[in-house]
């Protein structure tokens, strides 16, 4: 039986490089994907921005202060939907098994390839070649040990491990930098004494029942370890649209909230609509002025995309909330997505 090899795929800096595209004159100048307002978040800074101190999830006016001439550049989401329909497009063209994670990332399962690196390097080329835009790779034996490696050395990373190379490569890192293990769970290790990889791997599993449960002692320590034996699944996970807005001002008016939820609600349901997808599950998310979020869903006996229907329960949703403090940030969402035609282009668009 072959030893399995599993590789990781993630484009690089993938919102401002399809912008790039478009705008060749900033090529070399710090560019950031963000909304706007005074509360507005970056969404993908260009490696130039990235060496000033900024990145995903800041808030703009913080980036601004870190890199002053930085250029800002509103999202196109249907645009990036679109070429990252042609990407994945390509790279199913090479290999069978595809886990596609978001716009800009997917795993593959290699295992049955007589040449699996050979083929990710064809992969990337003719990425490169028909978009323009470059990715980075990670192989290994699982999908943790991939995902690890393809962040370790972008852009234009292609790295390969085996579990053991990525114990010993990453053990003095911090322990966030294993996918799962959040701000709070390496604020809680940290208590515990163990802040790196390395620390992790051989901590006390007593002692770290004494923080989590034995079960949760038990995977963190497997993470740690790199030991991961989930496959590769063809089906996408979450299949959901949503879109939300943060305040400029903190929001205590029950009459603004709602108006606000009704022009979020047209602007999903006109997209929906105009893919053809519709969802039984439809839910909100709001943020407070003291940064804790909350999210409420009801799910329906029967898909729906129009904006009366999902209208309708995201405004009871709101009003059953009720919320007691100003709110920051208002969202919508309808999952369990279907679609009308189910083709593998569509699916892929729709991501």
């Amino acid at each position: 039986m072959s030893a399995r090899c599993v590789a990781h795929i993630d484009m690089d800096a993938f919102y401002v490089s399809v912008e790039l595209l478009r705008h060749p004159e900033l090529r070399g100048r710090p560019v950031i994907v963000a909304g706007r307002g005074a509360r507005a978040v970056v969404t993908t800074a260009s490696y130039e921005a990235r060496r000033h101190g900024v990145g995903s999830a800041m808030p703009v006016a913080r980036a601004k202060r870190l890199c002053p001439q930085v250029v800002i550049l509103a999202p196109d989401f249907v645009h990036y939907r679109a070429v990252s329909a042609k990407v994945m497009g390509i790279i199913r063209g090479h290999v069978e098994m595809v886990e596609v994670v978001g716009l800009d990332e997917a795993y593959l399962e290699l295992t049955e390839l007589p040449a699996p690196r050979a083929c990710m390097r064809l992969v990337v080329a003719q990425i490169a070649e028909r978009t323009g835009l470059t990715a980075s790779v990670g192989i290994g034996p699982n999908k943790l040990v991939a995902k690890v490696a393809s962040d370790a050395e972008k852009p234009r990373g292609f790295v390969v491990l085996t579990r053991e190379q990525a114990a010993a490569r990453f053990a003095p890192a911090p322990c966030q930098l294993i996918p799962g293990i959040g701000e709070r769970t390496a604020q809680r290790l940290a208590e515990l004494g163990v802040r790196t990889v390395g620390e992790l791997a051989v901590a006390d599993p007593a002692r770290l029942r004494h923080a989590f449960s034995a079960s949760t002692a038990a995977h963190l320590r497997s993470l740690a370890n790199f030991e991961h034996g989930g496959p590769v699944n063809q089906k996408r996970k979450v299949i959901s649209e949503s879109r939300e807005c943060t305040f400029e001002t903190d929001v205590t008016s029950r009459a603004e909230l709602e108006a606000s939820l009704a022009k979020l609600v047209e602007d999903l349901c006109l997209a929906l609509s105009r893919q053809r997808r519709s969802g039984r599950t439809i839910g909100i998310k709001i943020r407070l002025a003291d940064f804790t979020t909350h999210t409420r869903a009801q799910t329906l006996a029967v898909p729906v995309n129009a904006r009366d229907d999902v209208g309708r329960v995201a405004l009871e949703l709101l009003r059953a909330f009720a919320p007691t403090r100003p709110v920051r940030l208002l969202g919508v969402r309808v999952a369990g997505l279907n679609t009308e035609q189910a083709s593998s282009e569509q699916l892929a668009l729709a991501l």
